[in-house]
């Protein structure tokens, strides 16, 4: 089939797509002619591909935490007791929105490909899985086609495709949702498929997130924090209301472990990102006022998006640092400013996804810092040795 799709052949104008479907499947068989290079089957769509398995166990937890949580709801502990039942009501609902985030960004990258006659960006195969995963399950499907679209058109194609976007793409997408159609990913309705044939809410349905009744709290001037009822160990294992992908800690540390031990995305990076996090933690345990900043530190690991946001998010290989310092640096700041969001800011309970942002936007100045650091302590090396 090969040469028809080639250039020159019969359907040569769909080489781009071609070659993406081909590359997909079976390693290129291209290779270098000239100069040093270090010659590996792994390429892009490889590397994109460990990716997607380290997010596996996130994902098919977060689908049974949709059926738990829903039948939770609707006050049904026979079903909710059926681990198979839960995780299949979860799959129903998540698939359309896998279809869709997949169909509407490889859509725009597969045509954007053939207008300019280049290879289709591998990128997406990460970023239309991370979308679904950290929207809420209960968004409208439009909204979501919406904001794949806002996110791989302005987000990367404008710039020139992967590996030349300044934001996180799966970012810029919930950040999308977020300002544009704030009531679809705040509040209690959307975390929780919890309604009726009917189409109304269940009497006494919440399905607020511990973020969410920490704001209520600290709006509220309680002396002490409600959780919703929920302990460390039910955000450790995934037991509470939350975007699919970031509900289960312990599920995303096995995608870090993957992640780390296959060199696809940076130590530096997550270990930082989780320092930050402690240390702004313990300062505000110093300080002191509300029960919020009393709170111990290592909550914050546990909560929100923290935790994927460190593994998957603030080590993207393109937005990160490029630097081994500035991995460091970087993660620290995201730690840190995600609590400080949090705290400060009661009315925004989550402060992953704008720290990630900021310092998507950071990290070239904290890198360029960083080797210019480098070079004027090999030049003082240098005179040192002449002299």
């Amino acid at each position: 089939m090969k040469p028809t799709f080639s250039k020159g052949g019969r359907l040569g104008f769909l080489h781009s797509t071609f070659d993406a479907f081909e590359t997909f499947l079976f390693v290129p068989n291209t290779v270098t002619k000239k100069g040093s290079h270090i010659r590996d089957v792994n390429d892009l769509k490889r590397t994109m591909i460990v990716v997607i398995i380290a997010l596996i166990p996130a994902l098919l937890f977060g689908m049974y935490n949709v059926g738990y949580q829903h039948f939770a709801a609707v006050a049904d502990p026979v079903s909710q007791a059926m681990w198979l039942k839960c995780w299949w009501y979860g799959f129903v609902r998540m698939l359309p929105m896998i279809i869709v985030s997949y169909v509407v960004g490889l859509g725009i990258e597969f045509a954007v490909a053939q207008k300019r006659g280049e290879e289709v960006n591998e990128g997406f195969l990460v970023t239309g899985l991370l979308v679904p995963m950290i929207m809420p399950i209960d968004i409208p499907l439009w909204i979501l086609a919406l904001a794949v679209a806002f996110a791989v058109v302005f987000g990367k194609e404008v710039f020139g495709g992967t590996g030349m976007n300044v934001f996180n793409p799966a970012l810029l997408a919930r950040a999308f949702v977020f300002f544009a159609y704030t009531p679809k990913i705040s509040g209690e309705h959307v975390w929780v498929r919890g309604v009726t044939k009917g189409g109304e809410y269940v009497d006494g349905f919440s399905g607020a997130t511990p973020l969410g009744y920490i704001t209520d709290s600290v709006s509220s001037g309680a002396a002490t924090l409600d959780f919703g009822g929920t302990t460390p160990m039910d955000w450790f294992w995934g037991f509470i209301p939350g975007s699919i992908g970031e509900v289960s800690t312990f599920c995303i540390l096995i995608g870090a472990v993957i992640l780390i031990w296959t060199g696809v995305a940076s130590w530096r990076t997550m270990v930082s990102v989780f320092a930050g996090g402690l240390v702004m933690g313990l300062i505000f345990n110093l300080v002191g006022g509300n029960a919020y900043m009393e709170m111990p530190a290592y909550y914050h690991w546990l909560l929100g998006g923290f935790a994927f946001g460190a593994v998957f998010m603030a080590t993207d290989p393109v937005t990160s640092s490029q630097t081994n310092v500035g991995k460091v640096i970087t993660g620290l700041i995201i730690g840190m400013l995600a609590v400080l969001i949090r705290v400060v800011n009661p009315g925004y309970p989550e402060g992953m996804m704008l720290s990630i942002l900021f310092v998507n936007a950071l990290s070239p100045l904290v890198d360029y810092y960083v080797v210019q650091a480098n070079v004027r302590r090999r030049n003082k090396r240098l005179k040192t040795a002449k002299q």
